[in-house]
């Protein structure tokens, strides 16, 4: 059942809209780095904020998406306590941050370009981890260590969240549309 709230136009400035939407994907991230489960065999914990990525490139788009996560990592990289820990960007998770802005952009990237939105996330989900594996391999003796302990561990967690933002876009977007 739809509201006449959801069919009516509350922002009408265009700017405005896209400043609140990229707002609170920066918040949102930031959310979903408190959610966290420290894994006592890696040193990266399992969060929430890979759902809000790949949600803010498939909802906003490439330029929009990867500039919530910019800003994410602009204003943790400044000091203000967004990531999971202080000196996140410096350390063993550095890697997964810096990849948050290039999954995201990936994601909107592949959507424009039509592909199926599961795959788009599943690839932009793998460059993130690809990333994150690739700084961790300086800190865990290698790449090999990196994917065993930065990528092999999330993959089922991160499926889950991949079609948890599947579902949420085919809610948020009229029948007929991807």
């Amino acid at each position: 059942m739809t509201t006449a709230v959801l069919n009516r136009i509350i922002i009408r400035d265009e700017k405005i809209e896209k400043v609140i939407w990229v707002s609170f994907f920066v918040l949102a991230t930031t959310f979903g780095a408190q959610v966290k489960i420290p894994l006592p065999f890696t040193p990266v914990p399992l969060t929430l904020q890979t759902f809000f990525v790949l949600l803010s490139g498939a909802y906003l788009g490439k330029k929009l998406g990867g500039l919530s996560q910019f800003l994410y990592f602009v204003l943790g990289g400044l000091g203000l306590p967004l990531f999971t820990s202080g000196g996140a960007l410096w350390g063993p998770t550095g890697g997964y941050i810096v990849g948050f802005i290039f999954a995201s952009w990936f994601v909107g990237f592949a959507i424009e370009k039509k592909w199926e939105i599961f795959y788009a996330l599943l690839v932009g989900d793998l460059v993130l981890l690809s990333l994150g594996a690739f700084n961790l391999s300086f800190f865990v003796g290698g790449i090999k260590n990196a994917v065993i302990l930065g990528m092999f561990p999330f993959i089922i967690g991160d499926l889950i969240k991949i079609i948890g933002v599947a579902s949420i876009l085919r809610l948020l977007r009229p029948s007929g549309s991807q």
